[in-house]
């Protein structure tokens, strides 16, 4: 596949269950605002014919079947309602639903919870430590993270179902199309999230087509990663004549990585950075290295006056950075690692042209100079 032109979403959907008539993963990156949740209704809606569907979806509408009751009277009886009428949580009580999201909830929560599958709702509770040892707080509200995080391990649980073809509750799902679960969640657990996905996926007896689409670029990294044999585009939107455009990453080298650079920018000016963004500026550093005919990623790193084989910062990101998955918890980077990181990062921009909308201040550093 070379750029494809679609006028509307519905017929970039068509596109994309064409293509999985023979693969088995789509990836699709793309920034925020190119209508990626729209396009997941928009595949959604072409399987559906009355009361029949084939497609299982997360995106923010899934979010929106969880409703929090407050009880506002008297603020004790707080719960999650759950839709009745989505077709997302037909078959529950037979499912023991329990018992599947608590050992995905567990990975990413230090809360429990019970469901009552009568009245459609979900309690919350927390061991506490006391003088005398624990206690148990019923009926508490999680923060949003938190309610996010127990969303999506209820997927994950109800995927797990759909792949189980002795299950009758979700035997009607051919595709699962996932849209952005890292903007619900902690961006911090974005390795994490993105592994134990991409394990879920490959089970053997996994028979599922998969779209994924995100614009989060440590979590499409890793899926490419994981995922090796996926088809991997990049999707952006015309303005004029209104249009979207399609592209796969493999001939149109690196957008993603482009957009992992202004990430990473980001967070350096915001002083937010975290071990594993040495990750990131690594695999950066060896697209571009591999880009420009280079074997080693230490080519694309500034040489100093003191230190002409830039030995030193090669070692420093060859350290942080070891291992595919080092941190799975982030840990904040020490202020003596924050100003290496820095200046190899802006002096790579400095070496290397890149759009100076994406990073202004380097921009105006080169052009003074």
């Amino acid at each position: 596949m070379t750029e494809a032109v679609f006028d509307n979403l519905l017929a970039l959907a068509a596109e994309l269950r064409s293509q999985l008539a023979n693969k088995k993963y789509l990836l699709i990156y793309a920034y925020n605002g190119t209508g990626k949740t729209r396009l997941s209704m928009a595949f959604k809606d072409i399987g559906k014919e009355g009361d029949d569907r084939d497609t299982l979806y997360f995106n923010a509408f899934t979010e929106d079947l969880f409703t929090w009751d407050n009880d506002l009277d008297g603020d004790n009886e707080r719960v999650l309602k759950m839709n009745r009428d989505s077709s997302f949580l037909v078959g529950l009580v037979d499912l023991e639903m329990e018992n599947r999201v608590r050992p995905l909830l567990q990975r990413y929560a230090d809360f429990d919870f019970a469901i009552d599958y009568e009245n459609r709702t979900v309690r919350f509770s927390r061991e506490v430590a006391t003088e005398d040892g624990t206690e148990t707080i019923d009926n508490i509200k999680v923060s949003r993270g938190e309610e996010n995080t127990f969303i999506w391990c209820f997927f994950l649980a109800v995927v797990q179902v759909a792949m189980d073809a002795d299950l009758e509750a979700y035997n009607w799902v051919k595709y699962v199309y996932i849209d952005d679960p890292i903007s619900s969640l902690d961006e911090h657990n974005a390795i994490a999230v993105a592994n134990h996905l991409a394990q879920l996926l490959k089970q053997p007896d996994n028979q599922l087509k998969t779209v994924i689409s995100s614009h989060h670029t440590l979590f499409f990294n890793v899926m490419c990663n994981e995922l090796g044999r996926a088809v991997k585009l990049f999707l952006s939107k015309r303005k004029n004549p209104p249009s979207y455009v399609l592209r796969p990453t493999g001939e149109t080298p690196f957008f993603h990585h482009v957009a992992m650079l202004s990430d990473l920018y980001q967070a350096a000016e915001r002083d937010e950075l975290y071990t594993y963004h040495f990750n990131m500026l690594r695999t950066i550093l060896e697209k571009s290295a591999s880009f420009h005919g280079f074997n080693k990623f230490s080519a694309c790193i500034k040489q100093q006056d003191d230190d002409p084989e830039g030995i030193l910062h090669a070692r420093i990101i060859n350290i942080l950075s070891h291992g595919n998955y080092s941190l799975y918890e982030p840990q904040v980077m020490l202020d003596e690692n924050k100003e290496y990181f820095k200046t190899i990062l802006t002096q790579f921009l400095e070496r290397y042209p890149f759009n100076p909308e994406l990073f202004p201040e380097v921009a105006e550093e080169a052009e003074a100079s």
